[in-house]
């Protein structure tokens, strides 16, 4: 493929300079245990030197807690298992992949995406690739191995430059992450991180999945446009013609006629289930409302309907299109789903024993108030305050991949630095989620980052990661330059971010 050779020099010293220095660091679970023993040396280091903050709140003096006395190692030993039990993010997302995991077993979310893009007019492939690799983060595997081979396919059918529907679609999936217009399994997981930090500063505070819902629905249209554009006017012209040297046979992408009835089977099981739901929380006596006629019993049961919403089209789908036979084969999906979630309870297991030693050290509240304190210093709030933040996390997505691993990390310190500020946990929430989405498809760090070189391949033997980083490095920049404005706007229009999420914190 041609390219401009300066450009490609220029991202092949970064892409070296990230990659150099994301190797350098350790695999996620090793990285906490890491964190793990340096909160328990600095906790002892800063309570030899008496550390300590005043609450600007309540004006009590907060000392560092010693971890390595030995009360607090009894401490935690005696809670261990209780604190990765207890983990909040740990519950919610098993409950909810029960469902989505029968759901994609069966085929229906990789079916549902096919159909999304198939069933678009020429004109609206490109802005309906983009839209649906966003939704697609209802099973986030399913939109790397489905729809982004899927992308290019379309758009070598449709005599267009494959590798542009390739672009299109993983900037949707991987450079839109995080917005949907539905609640997903990445909404409790995080709020699970949120709610433990913002109780550093006030144990009653509580973070529902719903904290970004609204949003996160405003970033859908404005990425799609966004990919859309960079797609039609700026990657699809530089690439110019696609020649088929590769003697390409084209497969048949239409969805079979089982399929097609699975699906719509699926979609009036969706549809009666979310009237029940409706049924059970609109009236003002309904069985999800409060003795006060409040919505808080249905923002409570959030997760567990999520995995009922999932598990019951997946089922329907899989006894129409077969791929569920007996009640033997749906337990085995739901089995098959936990245990594919192995890696995320290890990490859950370290990451609780962080928070939990992080919070018991009293560093995090010390660390927030003195970091609050210097910001208001240097004069740094509001708008240019939220979008530094911003930055920052987009420059962190680039050496750590994992959305959870480093909003563990990140929430502990900037949940409550940002509520002495004044700001709520639900926009720091979001403001995390924008950083963490756009610089996804310039990082060789990214786990499908090679399967994405080998979709290119299969069009263009000499793609490699310079390839892929000059594709994507137009989306990520107006990626960027469409969702941090958005929150701008949100800021400014004081709009509430999700229901019963408020955007500023008040003691």
């Amino acid at each position: 493929m041609a390219q401009d050779s300066s450009q490609s020099g220029l991202l092949m010293k970064i892409l070296n300079k990230v990659e150099y220095a994301g190797n350098k660091l350790p695999q996620p679970v090793t990285l906490f245990v890491i964190l793990i023993f340096l909160v328990l040396i600095i906790s002892w280091l800063a309570g030899v030197l008496n550390v300590s903050a005043t609450h600007p709140g309540t004006l009590e003096e907060i000392r560092a807690i010693n971890l390595l006395s030995a009360d607090q190692l009894r401490h935690i030993f005696v809670n261990m298992t209780t604190t990765f039990t207890s983990f909040p993010p740990l519950g919610m997302v098993l409950v909810v992949m029960l469902g989505i995991g029968v759901a994609e077993r069966t085929g229906l979310i990789a079916v549902g995406l096919r159909a999304f893009v198939s069933w678009m007019p020429p004109w609206l492939i490109t802005i309906a690739l983009v839209t649906a690799g966003q939704l697609s983060s209802i099973a986030a595997d399913a939109g790397y191995v489905v729809l982004i081979p899927l992308g290019a396919a379309i758009f070598w059918g449709m005599g267009r430059h494959p590798l542009a529907g390739l672009a299109a679609a993983f900037a949707g999936v991987s450079g839109g992450f995080g917005a949907n217009i539905i609640i997903t399994a990445l909404d409790p997981l995080l709020a699970g991180f949120t709610e433990p930090a913002a109780q550093i500063l006030d144990p009653a505070y509580t973070v529902d999945p719903t904290a970004n819902w609204w949003i996160m629905a405003a970033m859908v249209p404005v990425t799609s446009l966004a990919g859309w554009y960079v797609t039609e006017r700026i990657v699809e012209p530089r690439l110019g013609k696609y020649e088929d040297t590769e003697g390409l046979i084209k497969e048949d992408d239409s969805l079979k006629p089982e399929e097609k009835r699975g699906l719509a089977a699926a979609v009036i099981t969706v549809v009666a289930a979310l009237g029940v739901v409706a049924y059970m929380s609109i009236p003002s006596d309904g069985i999800l409302r409060g003795d006060d006629g409040s919505i808080r019993p249905l923002l409570d049961s959030i997760v567990p309907l999520m995995m009922i919403i999932f598990i019951l089209p997946g089922i329907v789908y899989g006894l129409v299109t077969k791929t569920i036979k007996s009640d033997k084969d749906a337990a085995k999906m739901t089995a098959d789903s936990m245990a594919s979630m192995g890696g995320y309870i290890v990490l859950a297991f370290v990451a609780a024993q962080f928070v939990a030693f992080f919070n018991w050290s009293n560093l995090g509240i010390i660390t927030a108030i003195s970091g609050a304190g210097a910001l208001q210093a240097i004069g740094l709030t509001g708008i240019p305050l939220l979008v530094a933040f911003v930055l920052v996390a987009s420059f962190i997505n680039l050496i750590i991949g994992s959305a959870s691993a480093k909003w563990a990390i990140m929430a502990p310190i900037f949940v409550p630095m940002l509520m002495i500020m004044g700001y709520s946990p639900e926009l720091t929430q979001a403001a995390y989620r924008i950083g963490d989405s756009y610089t996804n498809i310039l990082t060789p760090l990214l786990p499908y980052f090679p399967l994405i070189i080998t979709f290119a391949q299969k069009y263009a033997k000499d793609a490699g990661i310079g390839t892929i980083i000059a594709l994507m490095l137009p989306f990520a920049i107006f990626i960027a330059l469409v969702r941090i404005p958005v929150l701008i706007v949100w800021m400014l229009a004081g709009l509430p971010l999700g229901p019963d999420a408020p955007m500023y914190y008040v003691p």
